[in-house]
């Protein structure tokens, strides 16, 4: 089954050097490596705008690029864009805030039956009311 990545896994696996992770990001980043080699990680356009925007220095742009040009983003339509906004308004409701972003994330695996990789906690705020699927790094 492919699992949505979100920004907060590929920057700790990308952008943060390992020396600096805690044993709980090293599972994750851990995790993303096993989902890489099963073929399972999925990204979407909005995840790799969120993860080359603020780089400075354009030997790292590039470097970044490369790699997460190994990836094709899955393609969003109009329907994921409508869900993303019943799902804002439903969060909303229930009083959650959300952000753009993340709404089109749950949008996306949602309707394609993936699970949601993220160190966000907000996603578990949204699980709570809406139906999608967290993934959670392996023992």
């Amino acid at each position: 089954m492919n699992v949505l990545v979100d920004t907060s896994v590929w920057s700790l696996a990308l952008r943060r050097a390992e020396r600096n992770l805690s044993a709980s990001e090293m599972a994750v980043v851990s995790e993303l490596a096993v989902l890489i080699d099963e073929c399972s990680a999925t990204i979407i356009g909005l995840v790799r705008q969120e993860m080359l925007s603020g780089i400075k220095n354009s030997k790292q742009f590039e470097g970044l690029r490369e790699v997460l040009a190994a990836f094709p983003d899955e393609p969003a339509d109009s329907k994921d864009y409508e869900r993303a906004a019943l799902f804002s308004n439903k969060c909303r409701g229930q009083g959650v805030s959300v952000s753009v972003s993340d709404m089109l994330i749950c949008s996306i695996a949602q309707s394609r039956g993936w699970s949601i990789f993220s160190t966000d906690s907000d996603f578990k705020r949204y699980g709570s009311i809406l139906s999608i699927k967290l993934h959670a790094p392996r023992k």
